[in-house]
């Protein structure tokens, strides 16, 4: 093995392979497309869970499995991303990605049940974990230095406009060809994107070498990430706690973090740097960026299925309603970029906190008359929200940590992030439903004239049990309703409670805007 100076050497003497003219620009691209098509599958599949749901005879919420296990296995995936491209090499590693992301896509577009679906997820979550950090890596490899921040802004234009995208086409695919179609969309762009990458990069690949891997790390954390995941997802099916199998994941969960925490602070190499969490700036950050990602992330989810399942809407209508975040979005982002370098980041995150409460507030208030355009002013104010929350976040995380330690700070997000999400997303999901269940009981309890209502329904030709299912779905409709009012006005404090607790962080010593802002 190399001395540790030998291996810094070829770890800086490697970093650049820059390439010009034409062939850069046509490696760029290609580059920023599979990073669209992997950011683009995190959000394709928001409007299709009714879809997926229906074609497989499951609850909506189950149906949200297919996104929280994809979600969950990219995170467990990034932080080995940095060992296996030094291990095999980069683009070696991309083009393989690439190839195994298009195969499952394939195979989840084929699968017959939510378990074999679920599963082709998580393969495909494995595959496109790496694909993000890698993509920037070997962007910032071919550029040359005068020419990183265009590469930079390449990927983050990418970043932006593939959530925005992924519900229009999402949408688009179901109604129009079915929900496998979100799937199989993915297969000739991956493999032809494969294909070209590895013969324009295969003379600028990276150097490898032989580094040890922290594999009892890596076991503990997909240990109680999984047994977590698992837990929020069939706890409501189960009863919860009053199930042996939920008690069980719940014991270890409990038991695999706790060993989790133990080895990564003790190894020589963990797979997870939990070091960076002496810093309170990061520490901070990492907690903001947990909770507001969560919170944001589930309200992604339950609006297209609250607009499906209560309002009526087609998946492409849903996808219009929703895309109308982006708006803001992208034109805010560079506009807050260079704010962040000359104001308190604190300051800024806070205001992209209080925006996000104040629509999701909004929100709250909405009712089953509800039209397309007060659905769609909140988007555009959360829309406008998201630049000030992402970029001067990353600027105080990333700036709070010594520049040796950037690298594992910005995986450590990434993996708190996508974790953040998953959870969150199954939490709410399941506390919808129950909300919906128990406002279901209050509504059918006091019920005045519905007998009134029937007659009046017969009366007007329909069959006595037509009559009751009307009623019946009118008293759940409303039920759902008020579910998603609550669900709402939860999550608008929680952006609150955010908004505060970013102002733990000390102020930023030196700035740190990150490449993009996530998605």
């Amino acid at each position: 093995m190399a001395a540790p100076a030998q291996v810094r050497a070829n770890t800086q003497s490697s970093d650049f392979s820059p390439m010009s003219g034409a062939p850069l620009w046509f490696a760029g691209s290609l580059l920023a497309i599979s990073n669209f098509v992997v950011v683009l599958d995190m959000t394709i599949t928001n409007v299709s869970v009714p879809n997926i749901a229906g074609g497989l005879a499951v609850s909506p919420s189950q149906g949200t499995w297919v996104i929280t296990s994809y979600a969950v296995a990219e995170a467990i995936m990034v932080p080995l991303s940095g060992w296996l491209a030094q291990r095999f090499g980069a683009v070696r590693l991309f083009v393989a990605a690439m190839i195994g992301f298009g195969i499952c896509s394939a195979l989840c577009g084929f699968a017959s049940s939510l378990g074999f679906l679920v599963a082709f997820r998580v393969l495909q979550g494995i595959c496109g974990g790496p694909m993000m950090p890698l993509s920037q890596t070997l962007l910032r490899r071919i550029f040359p230095p005068r020419q990183q921040s265009a590469a930079l802004g390449l990927w983050s234009m990418t970043t932006v406009v593939a959530p925005i995208a992924g519900p229009l086409l999402g949408g688009a695919l179901v109604d129009g060809v079915g929900w496998p179609w979100i799937f199989f969309i993915n297969v000739p762009v991956a493999l032809v994107v494969a294909v070209l990458i590895g013969r324009t990069l295969a003379k600028h690949e990276t150097a490898t070498q032989r580094i040890p891997v922290d594999f009892t790390g890596l076991a503990l954390l997909i240990t109680w990430v999984g047994a977590m995941q698992i837990m929020l997802d069939k706890g409501k099916d189960l009863d919860w706690f009053d199930s042996p199998y939920i008690v069980a994941l719940a014991v270890i969960a409990v038991i695999g973090f706790i060993s989790f925490l133990i080895w990564e602070l003790t190894d020589a190499h963990p797979v997870v740097d939990l070091r960076v969490f002496r810093h309170r700036g990061f520490a901070a950050s990492a907690l903001v960026m947990s909770i507001a990602f969560g919170a944001f992330f589930s309200t992604v989810v339950l609006v297209p299925l609250w607009l499906q399942i209560n309002l009526g809407y087609t998946a492409t209508w849903a996808g219009r309603a929703t895309a109308f975040t982006g708006i803001f979005a992208v034109i805010m982002s560079p506009i807050v970029a260079r704010m962040t370098v000359t104001r308190d980041s604190r300051y800024l995150v806070s205001i992209g906190m209080l925006i996000f409460g104040v629509s999701t507030l909004w929100r709250s208030t909405f009712t089953t008359d509800t039209d397309f355009l007060r659905i769609v002013w909140p988007q555009l104010a959360q829309g406008f929200a998201i630049p000030f929350f992402f970029i001067p976040l990353m600027s105080v995380a990333l700036g709070s940590v010594l520049p040796r330690e950037t690298t594992s700070a910005a995986g450590l997000l990434t993996f708190m992030r996508s974790t953040a999400a998953a959870f969150a997303t199954s939490i709410t999901t399941t506390n919808w439903e129950n909300i919906a269940t128990a406002r279901r009981g209050d509504l059918t309890g006091s019920l005045n004239g519905s007998q009134t209502l029937l007659d009046t329904l017969v009366r007007a030709g329909a069959t006595a049990g037509q009559a009751l299912r009307q009623l019946d779905a009118l008293v759940q409709t409303q039920a759902v309703m008020l579910a998603t009012d609550r669900v709402f006005f939860v999550t608008s404090f929680v952006f609150v409670l955010a908004a505060a607790a970013i102002w733990i962080a000390p102020r930023g010593k030196r700035a740190a805007v990150p490449a993009g802002v996530g998605h």
